[in-house]
């Protein structure tokens, strides 16, 4: 006798969190993870078809997770519902990851903080100017959004990032902003921006340990390339 339908959702839904549990993500396919998503927000359909499409449309997990709350809607079979459940997962990877670094005894590489910033600034569409403030120790003290721009330019004035230094009593700062364009080396007017703020900063005793700019999935770091001096 044939399985009713249900029960065989009902058995594929077993077998696909069983092999999450006993391998995480790493094990599965794009849509397989993004099914699993789904199980939580359609509980009585099978969600695999609609998975790979969403897999397909945004080229992944990663351009589904940073896909707009609109452009989720626009899909058929996705409800606000739905797609605030996959905006929620999104959100909460930046707000995990900024509470490890903040509770690091200290800040040793750049390594340390690139998974923060590629996750919470990766897939933004526009340019967000975020400043991280470390005490003398190079422990996290705060990270803040000093600004939000166009898909183009962020306007950022360097006093803007002292006075938040000094407020915050901060011994150095790494700068961060993103290019939605993907493609992370510095504009010439990056660079400027970022010796003008090196300067300013030497004058109050504060260290730029780093502007870095985020791509899409890959960033430049300035101090590595040579550029912040």
């Amino acid at each position: 006798m044939e399985k009713p339908r249900n029960s065989y959702y009902a058995g594929h839904r077993r077998r696909l969190k069983k092999r999450f549990l006993e391998g995480g993500c790493s094990g599965l396919h794009d849509y397989e993870v993004v099914e699993l998503i789904l199980f939580y927000a359609l509980p009585r359909k099978d969600v695999k078809p609609l998975a790979k499409q969403l897999v397909h449309h945004f080229g992944g997990v990663h351009g589904l997770l940073d896909a707009a709350i609109e452009e989720l809607t626009a899909v058929p079979g996705i409800s606000t519902h739905t797609a605030l459940l996959i905006k929620l997962i999104k959100e909460t990877g930046p707000l995990y990851l900024k509470k490890v670094i903040q509770d690091k005894p200290a800040i040793s590489s750049i390594d340390d903080l690139m998974e923060y910033c590629l996750t919470s600034m990766g897939g933004l569409k526009d340019e967000h100017f975020t400043v991280i403030f470390l005490n003398a120790q190079n422990r996290v003290i705060h990270i803040e959004t000093l600004q939000k721009g166009t898909v183009n330019q962020a306007f950022i004035h360097p006093r803007m990032v002292l006075e938040h230094a000094l407020n915050r009593k901060a011994s150095a700062v790494i700068l961060v902003h993103n290019h939605p364009s993907g493609h992370p080396r510095p504009s010439q007017a990056d660079i400027s921006l970022t010796k003008t703020i090196v300067s300013a900063a030497r004058m109050l005793d504060i260290t730029v340990h780093d502007h870095v700019i985020i791509g899409g999935n890959t960033y430049f770091s300035m101090r590595s390339e040579g550029l912040l001096t």
